[in-house]
């Protein structure tokens, strides 16, 4: 038995151990044991099931699924809703304006899907070739040799109460020691960012770029409803500076998938991106399919929008990032889940060959290799430019993206990306925004959307969300940004409010839905977003 970094926790012994169940960890566990059926895998997962965070549009390309279970069609996977239409609209306040669809869009071949269904049918086709899978078990700790070297994770501990006091029913974290560490955390991970940093990952990479998508999922009015119909958008509510689009996909059983993507590098700390979602589904193109219908779940989370220039170094010693954690998200294609999956079976195929030839290097180099052969890297570098290219703004934006559809790829240049927290302008130089109030029926609060998550966490505990320097939000982001925490969190964590006659910074910790957008935003960079006691969080049925 190893000996445990912390002598109270038990020590559980894997060849590799993922972090997430998401498609991309999912994808690799499955790789490894179509490739080596003698190795231990084991999934670590967040949530109190797989699939309980996973949330995506979703349009689902089938390549990486094609390559990994090639009979997924008779094995039930739930892929049913082929894409049938394709609609590309600019949107000014009253009108839509139709555009040619990007060939990037065109989703002919592909299915909308549930994310979160997909997830779970995953789970179950890597349970059938070995791999085991712990779900309300959330790492909260990377684990290192003396040297320096990747060993494992830590499981949080459970029972520790607000006061940071063991409670009677206190339980140690256990510690998952492995040869290989795969991390698969899903975008802007915890874990992750403490790697980078450690191992300094990003020095010859652009800072990571996010967008924060906010989705809800309607049942409308029968005939209404056009199955495998798409529509994205672009334009209003956005001004002509601030990145952002829409989309809209029918999927079965009367069911409409409708969410708003914002970019994090948006300028005007008065922006709202839920409240920009709510005013958007009050355009006559889009309150059109939603009259008559009822709301019936709701969620947000951050999507990785840098690309190939902002990806990090993929290994270190010990263990490998991959899926969106690391950032293989392709932006104009608005798909992300075919390439996640795809870099997931990249890493275990390497990953594979470095275990079973026993050589003493910790370090997968072979992964960063073979990534660059794929089709993956091929994808991700024809559309390396697009995103950045939004920060000419929206006009500036759509004529790049067209010349690098028809050929401008192949020039040289590749545009740099910037930080997202950076961009933001001061209060005293930005408009504010009055956003309409909610009709309950259309449009909708934060809180009410929120109960829709069905997020839960256990109320005494850590809050999971630390403040660097508590003086901060009232004495800097205040006065200098008039604390926009209050309105880029879409579930209301954060509020400034009245106590005996002076500001106060209130952190609702129990209302977050694990968006990060936090983490990602704030000016200060004060706000460490880290993992609750397992289980916490939305609970997405089909997200």
């Amino acid at each position: 038995m190893p000996t445990p970094i912390r002598a109270d926790r038990d020590v559980m012994e894997y060849d590799v151990v993922i972090v997430g169940g998401g498609p991309s960890g999912l994808a690799c566990g499955i790789r490894l044991k179509q490739l080596s059926p003698d190795l231990s895998v084991c999934i670590l997962e967040k949530g109190s099931e797989i699939g309980a965070h996973l949330m995506s549009g979703a349009v689902f390309e089938t390549r990486s699924l094609d390559e990994l279970i090639p009979d997924w069609k008779d094995k039930g996977a739930p892929l049913t809703t082929k894409a049938t239409e394709d609609h590309f609209f600019y949107l000014t306040e009253k009108a839509a304006i139709a555009l040619p669809t990007p060939p990037q869009m065109h989703n002919h071949g592909n299915y909308i899907i549930s994310l979160g269904e997909l997830g779970r049918w995953l789970a179950g086709q890597a349970e059938n070739v070995g791999v085991e899978i712990f779900p309300g078990f959330a790492a909260a700790e990377v684990l290192y040799k003396e040297s320096g070297e990747v060993i494992g994770i830590a499981t949080g501990d459970m029972g520790i109460g607000t006061d940071g006091e063991k409670r009677p029913d206190f339980t140690p974290g256990v510690e998952i020691h492995a040869k290989q560490t795969v991390f698969a955390e899903g975008c802007h991970g915890s874990l992750t960012k403490k790697l980078i940093s450690k191992f300094d990952l990003r020095k010859d990479s652009d800072p990571q770029t996010y967008g924060l998508g906010v989705k809800e999922l309607w049942e409308i009015d029968p005939t209404k409803h056009k199955e495998g119909f798409t529509m994205h958008t672009v334009g209003w509510p956005m001004d002509s500076q601030t990145y952002g689009g829409s989309w809209m996909y029918h999927m079965g059983g009367n069911m409409v998938s409708i969410g708003f993507v914002t970019g994090l590098d948006y300028r005007n700390p008065y922006l709202s991106p839920f409240e920009e979602m709510q005013r958007f589904k009050t355009h006559p193109a889009i309150r059109k399919y939603l009259e008559g219908g009822r709301r019936v779940s709701y969620g947000a989370r951050a999507l990785v929008e840098g690309g190939l220039q902002s990806l990090p170094k993929l290994t270190f010693p010990g263990g490998v990032l991959i899926g969106d954690t690391a950032g293989f998200l392709n932006v104009p294609k608005i798909k992300g889940n075919h390439t996640a999956m795809k870099s997931g079976m990249i890493a275990a195929e390497e990953i594979s060959k470095l275990l079973q030839s026993g050589a003493a290097t910790r370090e997968c180099t072979g992964y960063a290799a073979a990534f660059k052969e794929s089709w993956v890297y091929k994808e991700l570098y024809k559309v390396r430019n697009i995103r950045p290219g939004f920060h000419w703004g929206l006009w500036g934006g759509l004529l790049h993206a067209g010349f690098q559809t028809i050929g401008g790829w192949m020039l040289p240049y590749t545009l740099k990306n910037h930080a997202d927290h950076k961009q933001l302008s001061k209060a005293k130089d930005a408009r504010k925004i009055n956003y309409p109030k909610p009709d309950g029926v259309l449009t909708f609060d934060r809180l009410t959307s929120v109960q829709l998550s069905n997020t839960m966490h256990e109320e005494d505990q850590p809050a999971h969300l630390k403040l660097k320097d508590p003086s901060i939000p009232i004495a800097v982001n205040l006065p200098e940004y008039a604390e926009p925490a209050q309105r880029y969190c879409p579930a209301a964590v954060y509020e400034v409010v009245e106590d005996a006659g002076a500001k106060k910074f209130v952190i609702n910790a129990q209302n977050c839905v694990h968006c990060k957008t936090c983490d990602i935003k704030d000016p200060s960079q004060n706000i460490d977003w880290t993992v609750p006691q397992g289980g916490g969080g939305p609970n997405y049925p089909n997200m």
